[in-house]
This record gives C-alpha cells, structure tokens and sequence, in this order.
C-alpha cells in the first residue's frame, strides 16, 4: 500500500524536562531527541511503521540542516519528494518541551509560510490513499482535484483552520479535525464540515471519545486509556495510522488508528513507539 502524505516537513528538537522554562530561565532536560516533523511527515512515518510505503511531498531544500532530515528519512523508510530542491534557506524548526510529570508540549515553530509552492504535475497512479495537511494550500487544492477524478481517497488533517480550506475540504473523502479547529465565522464544526457533503468527518478531543460522522450518521467513538509520557506528534501518528487501516470502513480504521495513536503516547518522542509495537 503506498500513500502520498502532502504537506509540512521540519526540524524538531524535543525535550522532556519537568516543565517548560520561564523567562529568563535556563533548565537542564532529562531527555532530548531530534528527528524530521510536521503532521504529514510524522503520518507518514507512522504510515511506514506499520507496513505501508509512503512519500511525503515537502518543500525541503539544500540548506545544510536539511541532511539531517533526509537521513532521518532515509532511517525509517519514508522517501522525500522535495518541491523546492533549490532552495537554500533553512527548513522550518520547531523546539519542543515535554512536560514529563504530564506528558503535555509546549511548541515554538515556524510554518510553511514562506515556503508556499503551486501545483506542481504528479503521477498519482501508484498511489493508493492521499494525505494533506493543508500547509501548502495551493498544491493541495490541486492534488484534492487530482485525486478525485484518479478515485484516490483524499484524508485532510484538519488540525486548524486556515485560509483556503474550503476548495480541498469539499473534495475529501475523510476529514479529521481536531478541537482546535474553528471554521470561520464562528461555525461549529461538525456542521460546518457536514455542509460541505464529506462523507467520513472525525472530530478528535484528545483522550476524551472521537465524534464521527459517517454519511451523516452521528456517533461517538470510546479512545482507549493509555499511561500518558508525550502526546507529541500523537494525532499526526493517528493519521498516518488511519491511512493504513483505511478499506472503506470508517470506524474501525478509527479503532485502529487511536489504538496506535494511544500506544504511543507512552514513549517520550514521535519514534520510540515503533521498536516495541507489534
């Protein structure tokens, strides 16, 4: 199974430390990692993971930081298409303290703002599910198009909202926004999602149940309980483990994903996971 996973890739430096620093204040972590981020990057590892082969679409560039990215790639599996191979600014960064007490993150990043490109021509004939982030815009609007007329079904990782949303939303197969998604003027989100004739909508709220629309049908989906050490990067993980499980039916490739998404959560980092998932 191959899925194309569209949209941010960065740099992300984690610590877990007991709390986040104040300012002025310096602490001393009692872990840190580093390793290739952003929602469609860490779907797509989480992709791979669990037997699947995956490409993220990413403006990466030459910047010198940016080996660190394609090794990263290269160690789990999942193969870079860069839109921007020329560019020589840095990659985005993202820093990441972990609480270790609660497992919640604290994050300062920086975005594809900046890093916008436009359609740029893809064969999508091997590809067999399509994830975006909605981080390049543009290109998704055109990728959602593609993948409708090609009978490729399109996930949107709806985590916020952002402008331009709409076009890619109302081509989509499955939506999953999280809490943080707000449509625009003031909208609820599931109606809002719901007018826009997607067939399969989940809404995440962390651990508490997932709300699900499945051709309009309404229901609510139990997460399991899980020792929670880092919930980093736990939905990208939820989404790329979605796409795996993804055969048609809603809610038990849901079931599957925050089961996944659960067990990971007990490891510090985006990675840790994977050497004793089974």
């Amino acid at each position: 199974m191959h899925g194309l996973f569209v949209g941010l890739m960065t740099l992300d430096c984690i610590y877990q430390a007991q709390r986040p620093p104040q300012a002025n204040e310096k602490l001393v972590a009692d872990a840190a990692m580093m390793a290739a981020g952003g929602p469609a990057t860490n779907a797509a590892v989480a992709f791979t993971a669990l037997g699947g082969n995956a490409t993220v679409m990413a403006a990466v560039g030459q910047h010198p930081v940016t080996t660190l990215l394609r090794e990263d790639m290269t160690q789990v599996g999942v193969t870079i298409q860069d839109l921007t191979p020329q560019r020589q600014a840095p990659p985005p960064i993202s820093s990441i303290v972990v609480s270790k007490d609660s497992g919640e993150r604290a994050v300062i990043s920086r975005n594809a703002v900046g890093q916008q490109v436009e359609y740029q021509a893809v064969d999508l004939t091997d590809t067999d599910i399509l994830l975006v982030d909605g981080h390049q815009m543009m290109l998704s609007q055109q990728m959602a198009k593609v993948a409708q007329a090609s009978g490729i079904p399109l996930v949107v990782d709806a985590g916020s909202w952002k402008p331009g949303f709409a076009q890619t939303l109302a081509l989509a197969t499955v939506v999953i926004a999280s809490a943080n998604f707000k449509p625009p003027d003031g909208q609820q989100a599931l109606t809002y999602l719901q007018s826009l004739g997607i067939p399969h909508i989940a809404i995440t709220h962390g651990e508490r149940p997932i709300i699900l629309s499945d051709r309009g049908q309404v229901s609510e989906l139990s997460v399991p309980a899980t020792t929670v050490v880092d919930t980093l990067g736990a939905g990208d993980i939820f989404h790329g483990a979605f796409c795996h499980a993804w055969d048609g039916d809603f809610s038990t490739a849901l079931t599957k994903a925050s089961r996944v998404a659960s067990i990971s959560c007990q490891y510090f980092g985006t990675r840790r996971w994977m050497a004793d998932y089974d």
